[in-house]
């Protein structure tokens, strides 16, 4: 009966967020797009995002075929049970589909935030962020319908004890986390070989101011902030989701062996209730004319600080009736997660928000060049690494030791996944304070190509730095839910592999003294490092064909400085998305066949500490990436509102370089790598059955 319950209530919250996003959608679009020109700017990056998505989803259907083959012939073999094959298909296909609505929404919503800023800056932020609430609503809505679905297949079709569910369940966040990995990397190229392009050639070369018109890849840059920023995140938050609620589901029945399906309701019960919460949040969130960035912050702090609070009220009585008598202080767990949720976006606004000293600071160093800001950017985000870490560790070792961690291990690890789980339940609206960030970058490149009035562009800039700030707070959650979803994860794969026949003997002993773990430890500290390197390296190399051809429109194309000829903007638009597309397959594929090779040389105690030292560094390395990126676009922001000789200065100027540095740091290599991290443990689960045969130690 309770199985029932849960189903019904699983499908009312997918219905509920799906319908919330589509009532948004409409709000959105009864807005005017503004001039004929605005309309047009608009058509123009819708159309190269489309066929960017177009050819990308193209490319990612070739590897999910093969891998389709490849875990269908495990299953044939006894190695995998019959629906791993459809359950990483449909994780994959609901993850792009969550990045897809997102984009759509995302580039039919820029001009109206444009427009809607030329009546005021309250207007602006209503329909920016009513337009990332349609991304956040809908990623949420549809991990939800894909658990419900699947749930309901397994246990009343197939009729699979609980076990045997989740098991099966968690496949489909392999599916999830390759298409979120291809999505981030591609789309992060795209946007950052543009984004570097427009800004080194035409904001310091050539001197005009961004966005410009006359800058043959300033297309392509808006186009980039939709298929990287909007796509590559909405996939990227989907997995994040949906990861941390099937590894909760799959601890707890480990550690109530015989009451899993409580276990499994609680967490599935307390996502339906945070979209409840979140929805109620959206429409707290509102400012007045000539807002400060504090009083932006405050506008959208007041929505999700309302949601978690609200959502942390609920979650005690769920604990209370749904879990079995005395683990009522499992509730402590989810608000760890919670807390340490809210903390650690407050760590990354204080260390990328130009309110406040570190990115003053940074913005200051711009005085004795670019050497200095970049130096300062560096020391920065090194800096911002350790307030999260030691918010992860307090939470950990609360949800822990709450969940009677001390006697039982198996509930302790049921309480990290919980705190996981509470970290993303009101993801919804967090996903929307971030998801709007792109909305207004694109309003405001329209705003300027558009030539619209510069009090326009002045509130389309102040909704942007706003949004780079929201962005690296989204990027600050998904990276903390990360750590301890990875954990979770890893305590799934040893609970996999001591489920297979032999898997117990081989993972008796997890001691770091163990070669075996040792050495995997040390290839999993590696593994961020060098998958940075690739993606840093792709959009070197995407860059510099950007450079070469926006060069070569400025020297051959007569009257473009003058403003008396257009701009080719396909061009830079194509050179962008062949050479993303071409740069995102090699690290995907080493995060899918590294844990495999791991395996058949270490066996799985190489496993268990490959997953560790990656966990370990890759937290360190996303929130390093992401919190200098973050600084220094919004030291150059800081420069740009009037401070240190303002824009065109010198100080400007390196402030760009700074800027261009960061860029793939905080959009491509530093978010990918939290996919990275949960992906290894995802392919190491689906692959134990052929490390537990096959491994040569």
């Amino acid at each position: 009966m309770m199985a029932s319950y849960l189903a019904i209530f699983t499908f009312i919250g997918a219905a509920v967020a799906l319908l919330f996003a589509v009532l948004m959608a409409k709000k959105v679009l009864k807005f005017s797009e503004g001039t004929e020109k605005m309309k047009k700017i608009s058509a123009s990056i819708r159309q190269g995002a489309n066929a960017y998505l177009k050819r990308q989803y193209m490319v990612v259907l070739v590897f999910f075929g093969v891998m389709f083959l490849v875990l269908g012939g495990m299953a044939v073999a006894k190695l995998l049970t019959p629906y791993v094959p459809f359950a990483f298909i449909t994780g994959g296909f609901f993850s792009a589909l969550s990045g897809f609505i997102g984009m759509k929404i995302a580039t039919a919503s820029n001009a109206r935030t444009a427009n809607a800023c030329r009546e005021g800056l309250n207007r602006g932020l209503r329909v920016a962020f009513s337009a990332g609430s349609v991304m956040g609503f809908t990623v949420v809505g549809l991990g939800l319908l894909d658990i419900a679905l699947w749930f309901s297949l397994l246990k009343f079709v197939f009729k699979l004890s609980e076990s045997e569910i989740t098991s099966a369940m968690l496949t489909f966040g392999m599916g999830a986390s390759s298409m979120a990995l291809f999505a981030r990397v591609g789309g992060g190229i795209f946007t950052k070989a543009a984004d570097v392009g427009a800004d080194l050639v035409g904001k310091v070369e050539a001197g005009i101011p961004e966005d410009d018109p006359r800058n043959p890849a300033v297309i392509a840059d808006n186009v980039g902030d939709n298929v990287g920023d909007v796509a590559g995140m909405g996939a990227d938050l989907y997995e994040s989701y949906v990861g941390s609620v099937i590894s909760a589901c799959a601890l707890g029945v480990s550690a109530f062996k015989d009451n899993g399906i409580s276990a499994m309701a609680l967490p599935l019960l307390i996502s339906v209730i945070g979209v409840i919460c979140s929805i109620v949040g959206t429409f707290f969130i509102k400012t007045k004319e000539g807002a400060s960035q504090k009083q932006l912050l405050g506008a959208l702090s007041r929505g999700t600080n309302f949601s978690a609070i609200v959502i942390a009220l609920a979650s005690f009585p769920l604990v209370w009736y749904v879990l079995p008598q005395g683990n009522w202080k499992m509730y402590f767990a989810i608000l760890a997660g919670l807390v340490a949720g809210v903390l650690i976006g407050q760590a990354t606004e204080y260390y990328t928000s130009d309110s406040y000293k570190p990115t003053k600071n940074l913005a200051a160093t711009s005085e004795t060049g670019t050497a200095t800001i970049i130096i300062g950017g560096l020391s920065v985000g090194m800096m911002s690494t350790l307030l999260p870490i030691v918010i992860i560790a307090i939470c950990i070792l609360i949800a822990y030791f709450v969940a009677g961690g001390a006697g039982n291990p198996s509930l302790g690890l049921y309480g990290i996944s919980l705190a996981a789980v509470g970290m993303l339940s009101t993801l919804g609206i967090t996903l929307a304070t971030d998801a709007y960030g792109p909305v207004a970058d694109n309003a405001g490149g329209i705003a300027q190509m558009a030539g619209l009035e510069e009090q326009v562009r002045e509130r389309t800039d102040a909704l942007d730095s706003l949004g780079n700030t929201t962005a690296a707070t989204g990027k600050g959650f998904a990276i903390g839910s990360a750590a301890l979803t990875a954990l979770a994860l890893m305590a799934s794969y040893v609970d996999k592999v001591k489920s297979i026949e032999g898997g117990a003997e081989q993972i008796a002993d997890l001691s770091i003294t163990r070669p075996t773990v040792l050495i995997g430890m040390f290839i999993g500290a590696c593994l961020p490092f060098i998958f940075a390197a690739l993606t840093m390296n792709a959009v070197g190399r995407a860059a510099q064909s950007v450079v070469k051809e926006v060069r070569r429109q400025f020297k051959e194309i007569v009257g473009l400085m003058d403003g008396n000829a257009d701009a080719d903007y396909a061009s830079c638009v194509d050179l962008c998305t062949k050479a993303s597309l071409k740069e995102m397959i090699v690290p995907t594929i080493v995060a899918v066949i590294v844990p495999i090779i791991v395996g058949i040389v270490l066996g799985c105690t190489g496993v268990v500490g490959m997953l560790a030292g990656a966990t370990a560094s890759g937290f360190l390395m996303a929130v390093f990436m992401s919190n200098s990126g973050g600084a220094w676009d919004n030291a150059k922001k800081y420069i740009e509102s009037g401070v240190h000789g303002g824009k065109g200065s010198e100080n400007h100027k390196a402030a760009v370089v700074g800027d261009t540095v960061g860029d793939p740091f905080k959009d491509t290599a530093g978010p990918s790598i939290n996919i990275l991290i949960k992906l290894l443990s995802m392919v190491s689960i689906v692959f134990a059955a052929v490390v537990v045969g096959f491994s040569i130690l």
